[in-house]
């Protein structure tokens, strides 16, 4: 906590009332009966989201709510609220949330030690964005931490500067190029300009939420502390459920084992799930999908953009549950080198409604995209199109990159050698006020 408070010292109280109360309803679940354990989860669920809601989308529903009602015939002023929201406030909630359901669900036995739970709700590497944790993964961990060694140091230090690397070389050099094509009138650009754009952040938002990812187990690692991966190579994905496998892992386990399952029905066990085949009615499936993503969408932002952004998810995802037996059909190869090819593309002209400053622009550069006429103009500097091409080429090498990192490798010593001789130097040569990580407003 004191880690967050050096950002702003009277958000610390916010984060202390939510980890002593879901640290007190915790220890009083097992000893109550059925039903006032309920009461229990839903008084913590309350107080937790609660909070959540005040700060990140009080204003939104409110100024939603007031424009409805004057264009009905009201005449109702707009309200004032000054509400500042406090960093990170979207994971730490979903984090502390999850130990208290864990505890309900008897996946978990409540933590007695107050310290060692407040040090897994506010553990810094992690604490405002990511990867979200469970107690299971990290507080026997945090108990019985093991001693400082050379070996976690290397280790810890090598995955720093790799997302330093990904943060001030990649992330920070696109980030301009990104900006200025979305200041752009959308009325001057061709579709080929949208299709750049929308990979160019795609690329952006990849490499720094994937380089905070990096620092934080880089971080975690140096104390001995294993955190779980949150990013495998999403952009190789082979289908769009196949990329929320790979993009932000732990976000995408925790809205599945939290919400999407408990909305379509499903019985959740420790380590399994039961009910999804068969006994599952697929429309029962398809509300829970498209709830889910709803609030996925809203989670990023108390934004209209960010709620198309999810719904466009529940929509592909929806589409490629229909296709996918046709699938089947082919050779495993051809199919999965298919899934990429066709995955890309539609993932990133999601990246649109996350990155545009509102839906009209996002109408307007999707309906690019479906005009065969706007295909017939560059309007951006050649260069862009360029590191583009360069950066996309990159990344259907990573694999091959990845492996040079691999300790059964006989190239690994060589490989890692040449590669840090690379990265350290661009680090210092691009070294400069390093911009905040995207995901830090959410």
């Amino acid at each position: 906590m004191a880690f967050y408070g050096f950002w702003r010292i009277e958000f610390v109280p916010v984060m202390l009332l939510s980890t002593i109360v879901d640290y007190f309803v915790s220890l009083q679940i097992p000893k109550a009966k059925q039903k006032n354990k309920k009461k229990l989860l839903y008084a913590s669920l309350f107080i937790n989201f609660g909070l959540l809601f005040y700060f990140k989308y009080l204003i939104f529903f409110s100024e939603n709510a007031i424009g409805l009602a004057n264009l009905l015939g009201a005449d109702l002023r707009p309200l004032t609220l000054n509400i500042i929201l406090p960093l990170g406030i979207s994971f730490y909630t979903f984090q502390t949330v999850s130990y208290t359901i864990d505890v309900y669900r008897e996946h978990i036995k409540p933590e007695k030690d107050f310290i060692l739970y407040a040090c897994y709700v506010t553990f810094f590497p992690q604490l405002v964005a990511g990867p979200i944790l469970r107690a299971a993964e990290v507080t026997d961990q945090l108990a019985h931490r093991p001693p400082f060694t050379l070996d976690n140091i290397a280790l810890g230090l090598r995955r720093i500067i790799q997302g330093l690397f990904l943060k001030v070389v990649l992330a920070d050099n696109i980030a301009p190029l990104v900006d200025a094509g979305f200041a752009m009138p959308v009325a001057t650009m061709s579709a080929l300009d949208v299709w750049t754009l929308a990979f160019l952040f795609g690329f952006q938002i990849y490499f720094d939420f994937s380089a905070y990812s990096h620092i934080a187990i880089g971080s975690a690692k140096l104390m001995g502390i294993n955190f779980p991966e949150n990013f495998d190579f999403p952009y190789l994905a082979t289908s769009p459920r196949d990329f929320w496998r790979r993009w932000h892992i732990s976000l995408s386990s925790w809205i599945r084992d939290y919400l999407y399952l408990p909305l379509a029905g499903v019985k959740v066990r420790e380590h399994s799930v039961h009910g999804l085949s068969g006994a599952v009615q697929d429309n029962q499936k398809t509300k829970a999908l498209f709830m889910t993503w709803a609030i996925m969408g809203l989670w990023h932002g108390a934004n209209w953009t960010f709620l198309l952004w999810g719904i466009y998810h529940a929509l592909v995802v929806y589409i490629y549950r229909l296709v996918k037996p046709s699938s089947h059909k082919l050779n495993t190869y051809i199919s999965n080198v298919g899934g990429v090819i066709i995955t890309l593309p539609v993932i990133m002209l999601a990246w649109v409604p996350f990155r545009a400053e509102s839906l009209t622009a996002t109408v307007g550069m999707w309906s690019k995209v479906v005009n065969p006429l706007a295909y017939t103009s560059l309007n951006m500097r050649e260069n862009v199109y360029l590191v583009t091409a360069i950066i996309l080429v990159g990344l259907f090498a990573a694999k091959w990159i990845q492996s040079l990192f691999k300790p059964s490798n006989t190239l690994t010593f060589f490989g890692e050698t040449v590669a840090y001789a690379v990265m350290i130097p661009l680090i210092i040569v691009f070294l400069r006020p390093i911009a905040q990580f995207i995901y830090f407003q959410f």
